[in-house]
């Protein structure tokens, strides 16, 4: 016995009952569900298509696809994480890198005033607000995307947005732990690792929000090869 369409259908309506809400995961496990299920039913055919899946979901244990669902996220991220340090390695090129000692300059030579704690403050401050209206900006972006197309994909919830809250808790961390409670009197080194922390905030960000959000269309076809197809 094989699966129909109508099978298939109802295995993608059971992954998304049992909270997996992306569309790349749900094929994923649609796909093993099939495979095991016409297993099942070659071994006993008399099982009905309820009971043959019932019987292949019990074996992803009693967290059911929770496991499946995390350990995507991990190579999703990872995947991520690799896109970063792929541009990352581009931006530190001429004449990129220049720009970049000239920022990192820039924000060393702002140490020396006595203005620069309330600067460097206000600096972080509006950046995290800023970080917080693009990331609200673009879930309803992907929420309205949704309801049209009725999918989700891994990569690009964490592109569009995770990214974004990645980027605020880096801010967050580098001012709670990276700037010294007062500015007066700083050492050398001290300055030197403020005006690093808020030279790589920039890049970072500017990397995370600008550049890979306009490859996105780009890296997910890259990724997914059904995705131009299923967002038209």
């Amino acid at each position: 016995m094989q699966l129909t369409d109508q099978h298939i259908e109802q295995l993608y309506k059971f992954t998304r009952q049992h909270f997996v809400e992306h569309y790349d995961v749900q094929t994923e496990l649609v796909d093993h569900l099939a495979n095991d299920i016409e297993q099942i039913w070659e071994e006993n055919p008399t099982l009905t298509f309820e009971q043959a899946r019932d019987k292949s979901f019990k074996k992803f244990g009693v967290f059911g696809f929770m496991n499946v669902v995390e350990e995507k996220q991990k190579q999703m991220n990872k995947k991520y994480f690799m896109i970063i340090l792929g541009f990352v390695k581009q931006w530190f090129s001429i004449p990129k890198i220049i720009l970049t000692f000239a920022l990192f300059y820039c924000f060393y030579f702002l140490l020396q005033f006595s203005f620069a704690q309330n600067l460097f403050n206000g600096f972080f401050f509006i950046v995290i607000i800023i970080e917080f209206f693009v990331l609200f900006k673009k879930r309803e972006k992907l929420d309205r995307k949704f309801k049209k197309t009725g999918k989700k994909w891994m990569l690009e919830d964490i592109i569009e947005t995770q990214s974004h809250g990645n980027v605020v808790f880096l801010l967050f961390y580098l001012f709670q732990f990276l700037t010294p409670s007062s500015y007066e009197n700083l050492s050398i080194f001290t300055s030197v690792i403020i005006a690093f922390a808020a030279t790589l905030t920039i890049i970072i960000g500017y990397i995370s929000l600008i550049i890979i959000p306009k490859k996105a269309e780009e890296l997910l076809e890259e990724q997914y090869p059904e995705y131009k197809f299923a967002n038209n």
